[in-house]
């Protein structure tokens, strides 16, 4: 495999929404010279006069001149769309790295990375922890799935990205510990939801409560993050859909059947997360599920 480390120079980054765009930004302050491509209109419009990021004229053109292309996609049909159908692999020279950091299918990275391989372009997944309050502050938690040697050469340009660049494994790793965290982390939600909105009911703060376990063992991201900044003040707008958190749960289900591990709460969440997907819209942010907890618990009562 060809060295792909680059202390500046172009890079190709593909999905400029919530996540893609500050990421991007972030190469671009850092040296990179991005080339950008969104499927989004008014996206492409928005880069005009972006500092360190040119415009890509078409997605197989966010190839052109790059050593790296990172993509920054929904999930693995849209990865395999734009790598497949759309072209974007076959127009990447041989020796290209394609880090995908996107939340996609384990199993499915893997086959697309053996897809890459027998053009010579090295696939490798780095899916992110952190939402897009860590995407704008660079303090991101990035997984990688991929060689060692790919590894190395990708730690220089993730670092212009994230605060933490772990090496989870071989590729697919990085995709694997993100369904996992990402069923624990809706899991956490959903739970504190429950024993927070029946606080409240009971007659106690919501946030004096939160102060308390914050101190204490019931804490989690949910508690210290998700509910004082996205609940308590009815923003809902973590960043994340609530579509995209219940297929990282479906994928992270699926590893623990495939592996045989007894999963009663995992698939217990998964159903509660399921219901509430299927009466709010696809887009609503993640955290509105504790909203819809709230209204369904009057709306039983």
């Amino acid at each position: 495999m060809a060295d792909h480390t680059i202390s500046g120079g172009h890079v190709g980054f593909v999905g400029l929404g919530n996540m893609g765009m500050p990421m991007a930004r972030r190469l671009a302050a850092a040296g990179y010279q991005v080339i950008g491509f969104d499927a989004s209109p008014a996206v492409m419009r928005s880069l005009a006069g972006t500092d360190g990021i040119t415009v890509a004229p078409a997605l197989t053109a966010a190839g052109d001149d790059s050593a790296v292309v990172f993509l920054s996609l929904p999930d693995s049909d849209v990865v395999e769309q734009v790598l497949l159908t759309d072209g974007l692999l076959a127009s990447l020279a041989p020796d290209t790295m394609v880090i995908d950091m996107s939340s996609s299918d384990p199993a499915r990275t893997r086959a697309l990375a053996a897809r890459a391989a027998e053009r010579g372009v090295t696939l490798i997944d780095a899916p992110v922890s952190g939402g897009v309050a860590g995407a704008l502050a660079g303090s991101l938690t990035i997984m990688v799935g991929g060689p060692e040697q790919a590894f190395a050469a990708a730690r220089p340009a993730l670092a212009a990205i994230g605060g933490r660049v772990v090496h989870a494994g071989d590729v697919g790793a990085g995709h694997a510990v993100k369904a996992l965290n990402n069923l624990m982390s809706a899991a956490h939600l959903i739970v504190s939801s429950e024993a927070l909105i029946a606080g409240r009911r009971f007659g106690l703060d919501p946030a004096v409560m939160l102060e308390i376990i914050n101190g204490s063992s019931g804490r989690s991201g949910s508690t210290e993050n998700k509910w004082p900044n996205y609940v308590l003040t009815e923003r809902y707008d973590a960043g994340f859909s609530i579509r995209l958190m219940v297929k990282d749960m479906r994928l992270a289900l699926g590893i623990e059947h495939a592996t045989g591990t007894l999963a009663p709460v995992s698939e217990a969440a998964v159903a509660a997360w399921e219901a509430a997907a299927g009466d709010l819209p696809p887009d609503v942010d993640h955290t509105a599920i504790a909203r819809w907890l709230e209204r369904f618990g009057e709306d039983a009562g």
